[in-house]
């Protein structure tokens, strides 16, 4: 049984409805503890969620099942885990694995694994929810949320682009900015359901960078994300004339690398559900020095 519990502090009053919305539960969460064998009380007694609120009032919220998907396989591979705690697992993705299972990947991506260490750990909640998704050949952390509540509040987090992430990239060329932002729209390219580019009409986009290392052949940037549309950072840098080292779809292949140059190192959020700040650091790989080696 997962559960939450806070203390009403409003002194005018108000629903206990509009109460659990401000603190991050969704509606299509209120209608799964109604009606999935969840439970909101107040003052440890069962409440209707049009229960009028008075200033010190204890609310709590209990979580219905999160079953087991039992068609998803389960992989016992280790994971790298950056931070855990009762809401949060943030692990290490390594380069070529997937984030989340397909056809082409069933049985060996993240979620697969994850899903194995919570079997292993006997966690009360087996569904695994991906809160942020990085290509097979990037590396970095993936958050997953350990309740339904949990990844609702940092979901609509990452809409609003409240996640702070910052990346090092490789570049085919030397680029010749120090600090400048690419602002272009993207949106999908016509006739293909992976790739994207960058298209009248596409969603907002912006990509700041720092020049952090360059030789003759090759620049190492420093990213921050100001939004996070898929392939962002691949298809910016590509549009201006600097694709990604590796990046078989939007530059070339190379025998250097047999993934794109790209890593996400840090990451930070709030934690609303405990109330803190949270930071997470995933070593950069060496072989970015290696690309630069020749300086």
């Amino acid at each position: 049984m997962i559960s939450f519990k806070w203390t009403n502090e409003n002194v005018n009053r108000l629903k206990l409805r509009t109460f659990l919305l401000n603190k991050g539960v969704t509606r299509t969460l209120l209608k799964r503890i109604k009606f999935h064998g969840g439970q909101t009380l107040v003052n440890g007694e069962n409440a209707y969620t049009n229960h009028m609120l008075e200033d010190g009032d204890q609310i709590e919220i209990i979580l219905p099942p999160e079953p087991q998907n039992e068609i998803l396989n389960v992989s016992n591979l280790p994971i790298d885990i950056l931070f855990e705690n009762d809401n949060y697992l943030i692990v290490n993705k390594p380069v070529n694995v997937a984030t989340v299972p397909s056809h082409l990947y069933p049985n060996d991506t993240m979620v697969n694994r994850v899903l194995g260490y919570y079997l292993r750990k006997d966690y009360p909640s087996r569904k695994i929810h991906v809160v942020n998704r990085l290509d097979r050949g990037t590396s970095g952390p993936v958050i997953f949320a350990k309740n339904s509540l949990a990844h609702s509040i940092l979901d609509k987090e990452f809409k609003n682009h409240r996640i702070k992430k910052s990346y090092i990239a490789g570049l085919v060329g030397r680029i010749p900015y120090q600090h400048a932002s690419i602002k272009l729209p993207i949106g999908r390219k016509p006739d293909s359901f992976l790739e994207r580019m960058v298209i009248d009409g596409g969603k907002v986009s912006d990509t700041e960078f720092w020049k952090y290392k360059t030789n003759d052949q090759y620049s190492l940037v420093k990213i921050r994300l100001h939004t996070g549309r898929t392939h962002q950072i691949r298809v910016h840098f590509a549009t201006i004339g600097y694709p990604l080292i590796g990046d078989w779809l939007y530059g070339k292949e190379t025998d250097v690398l047999d993934h794109q140059a790209l890593h996400s190192y840090q990451l930070e959020f709030w934690d609303a559900l405990d109330g803190i700040e949270i930071k997470v650091k995933a070593p950069i790989p060496s072989y970015f020095n290696d690309l630069i080696k020749n300086e």
